[in-house]
């Protein structure tokens, strides 16, 4: 017998009010990794997975796990799930929504007594954002296996690593290892996710099926010509650091725009000891170049090296980039992408497909199963801010349609 749950969003909504509360400031949200604020929210998390039905643990990552176990022992798992670390002055709806939705979801399943040829999993990831360690996805690449041992010995402002760190969390820094999960029995990773974009509320549509995690690449480019007095050098004469780097920042726009499926973004650019009457001699910008095709990216990195290298020529000055930050795309698997497009025409929907431009833990998990994404309406694809906005009917669609997915899906359409 299923059970009908007609306020699915409704409860999300109210679960996601009270998950805000567990932060590190009174009058905004702020959850870091391994702080007492995601501890808070984890204990609040685990209360909610055991209320639905789960078994719950913390792993040596601090990753709140709860699992619901198959029709029969042996089956394959199926991980859902997202984080429940913030930026500083977050919105609620960012990491939170995933977790409480597949929660949620879980929750339908239990109360109508149903168990699925898989069991299901649900995640939540502490470590997704970067913002208290110059590490991400912690959680998520132990259980792929990517674990560096040179990860925990990352610090943060206040001089604390990230083993010490866990260690007085309650984790366990030498456990991170064997974490790993074993592919064969690991059936995909699903998550649910504001879109944190514009596209579906520019189609009016309140869910869309990602396509793929874009890759990304950053650099730091110098660019350097020689200083000058600025009324004494002729404009012919000048080597002008600052006027090229302007061309070249250019030059990533014109390369985006004519570039199907690549976005690319110069977010900083400083002339050190730059002064009002001097010319320019020294200028650095940042590069983020992103795109769903780690080939459409390499290539547009490519082109713009030789442009920046004509520029440079032609204005007498010497240009050179130093990556920072190289990251490959992660396609999410065809049959977890079929299967949210039946879901969605089953509730009388339009499915759309769209890659998304931001990184999650999937970018990890991509390396250990296949992966998916739901996207989430957002008003005006705002997001890491505390105007992050979403409405109950689109976050009720959301829920029912994950519930709907689980209940149709066989593993062999997943992995054949």
């Amino acid at each position: 017998m299923q059970h009908t749950d007609t306020s699915l969003g409704a409860g999300v909504m109210a679960r996601l009010d009270a998950l805000a509360r567990a932060s590190a400031e009174p009058d905004a949200l702020t959850r870091l990794y391994l702080t007492p604020a995601h501890d808070a929210a984890g204990r609040q998390v685990t209360g909610w997975m055991e209320e639905a039905g789960m078994a719950v643990r913390r792993d040596a990552a601090a990753t709140v796990i709860g699992r619901y176990e198959a029709a029969f022992p042996g089956a394959p798992t199926l991980l859902l799930g997202s984080h429940i670390d913030t930026v500083r002055d977050a919105g609620r709806y960012d990491g939170n929504l995933g977790v409480v939705v597949a929660i949620a979801a879980v929750g339908a399943l239990h109360r109508a007594g149903e168990r699925l040829p898989f069991a299901i999993e649900v995640l939540a990831f502490g470590d997704e954002e970067g913002v208290r360690f110059p590490v991400t996805l912690t959680g998520s690449r132990a259980l792929a296996g990517l674990i560096r041992p040179d990860f925990l010995e990352a610090r943060d402002a206040d001089g604390v690593s990230l083993a010490q760190a866990l260690t007085a969390f309650g984790g366990d820094p030498a456990g991170l290892a064997g974490l790993a999960r074993d592919p064969a029995e690991t059936l995909g990773y699903l998550e649910v996710h504001i879109e944190q974009g514009p596209v579906l509320e520019d189609a009016d549509l309140p869910v869309g099926i990602v396509t793929a995690i874009a890759g990304a690449s950053r650099l730091v480019v110098t660019v350097e010509g020689r200083a000058g007095h600025a009324g004494t050098v002729p404009m012919r004469l000048r080597r002008d650091a600052l006027a090229a780097a302007a061309e070249m920042v250019l030059a990533v726009e014109a390369e985006a725009d004519a570039t199907p499926d690549l976005v690319a973004t110069v977010g900083q650019i400083e002339v050190p000891r730059g002064a009002v009457n001097v010319i320019p001699a020294l200028t650095r910008f940042s590069l983020d170049l992103r795109s769903p095709s780690d080939a459409v990216r390499h290539a547009a990195l490519a082109r713009l090296r030789a442009t920046w290298d004509d520029i440079a020529a032609r204005r007498g000055v010497t240009v050179s980039a130093q990556g920072s930050y190289d990251e490959p795309a992660a396609a999410c698997a065809p049959g977890l992408m079929d299967a949210l497009d039946a879901g969605i025409v089953r509730l009388g929907l339009a499915p759309l497909r769209l890659p998304s431009g931001a990184g999650h833990d999937g970018l990890a998990l991509a390396g250990l199963c296949p992966i998916a994404m739901l996207f989430v309406r957002c008003a005006g694809g705002l997001s890491h801010s505390p105007a992050e906005s979403v409405t109950e009917a689109d976050v009720d669609v959301a829920t029912r349609l994950l519930v709907d997915v689980l209940r149709h899906l066989r593993p062999e359409s997943v992995r054949p």
